[in-house]
């Protein structure tokens, strides 16, 4: 059976995620870290992890957004993407997640905690199915959807990437 990007949205029961693609929680670790352990940026406890899978067909993107944990990203199946990240510094990287090691691709990239960051598939005629784990675990109140306009203001070196890859 040819497996495409709705074969695995049935599969896995996928739903639409707020930054685009499709998405569901797999792993939320039943322990949990206290506040006062975490470092300040958090409000309240967390748990140690979480995990999801995440699918992009070909011409969607995970637009710009930011959260308080590193996020590791897995490679599954399908084409490869690649994550653009924007630093501390104002630095753009481009990460390349796949299976093909002599093309730069790696099977995990991870996105530093506060670095706003997005994704696209490599090829407009596939998807890329992916996972996401992240310590300490996702909570949305530690999630930002980047604003055009003050991304941009922020960055103006890379305004291209930033009007591509927002809402």
């Amino acid at each position: 059976m040819n497996k495409n990007a709705a074969y695995w949205i049935e599969k896995l029961g996928l739903s639409p995620h707020p930054e685009g693609g499709y998405f569901i929680q797999t792993y939320r670790s039943d322990e949990s870290v206290r506040d006062g352990q975490l470092p300040r940026r958090f409000e309240g406890d967390r748990v140690f992890s979480t995990a999801i899978y995440y699918l992009l067909e070909g011409k969607q993107f995970s637009a710009f957004h930011r959260i308080k944990s590193d996020e590791i990203w897995h490679f599954y199946t399908g084409s490869s993407l690649t994550l653009y990240v924007i630093d501390g510094e104002g630095r753009l990287s481009r990460k390349k997640l796949g299976n093909a090691w002599e093309n730069g691709e790696a099977f995990q990239v991870v996105v530093k905690a506060g670095c706003w960051f997005a994704a696209s598939v490599n090829d407009p005629d596939s998807y890329a199915l992916v996972g996401c784990t992240v310590a300490p675990g996702f909570e949305y109140e530690d999630f930002e959807l980047a604003e055009r306009k003050r991304l941009i203001k922020e960055y103006p070196q890379h305004q291209r990437i930033i009007e591509r890859l927002t809402k």
